[in-house]
């Protein structure tokens, strides 16, 4: 049997997973990282994107984080605070698509300095979001 490691995915609404893993990838602000059970204690803050947990019998869940943080305590846990997080299947893709087009036409717009940053971020979202979507799709059609 591999070796495992507890995770916890939280938002601010809710716990969305919690079980043992054998591997989580998360798109920590300075590239995409890879936990493994025993990796070296590290507290990084998230940019929006997809953590992918792979459990026991290597399947793969996905699930898409608006940012956050991820903390790793070795032989403990993998924990990821976010204030949005959903499940990848969850996602809906109309609203993604809508979100991500106000975002385009904001940035277009191109108002003030602070208008333009939200734009920027809810772009981010919308992207990540959707390219969440489309990992799962192409996983589901395997």
């Amino acid at each position: 049997m591999a070796t495992t490691v507890q995770v916890d995915i939280v938002s601010a609404e809710s716990e969305i997973f919690s079980g043992p893993a054998e591997m989580v990838f998360a798109p920590a602000v300075m590239g995409e990282v890879g936990i493994l059970p025993r990796h070296a204690p590290l507290l990084t803050h998230l940019k929006p994107g997809e953590v992918r947990v792979r459990k026991e019998d290597g399947e793969e869940e996905a699930f898409y984080v608006s940012g956050g943080i991820l903390e790793v305590q070795p032989h403990v846990v993998i924990t990821v605070l976010s204030d949005t997080a959903v499940r990848a299947k969850d996602i809906d893709e109309a609203a993604a698509l809508e979100a991500k087009q106000r975002a385009e036409q904001a940035l277009e717009d191109q108002g003030s300095e602070f208008e333009y940053a939200q734009a920027g971020r809810e772009l981010a979202e919308a992207v990540a979001q959707l390219h969440a979507l489309q990992r799962l799709r192409k996983k589901v059609g395997r």
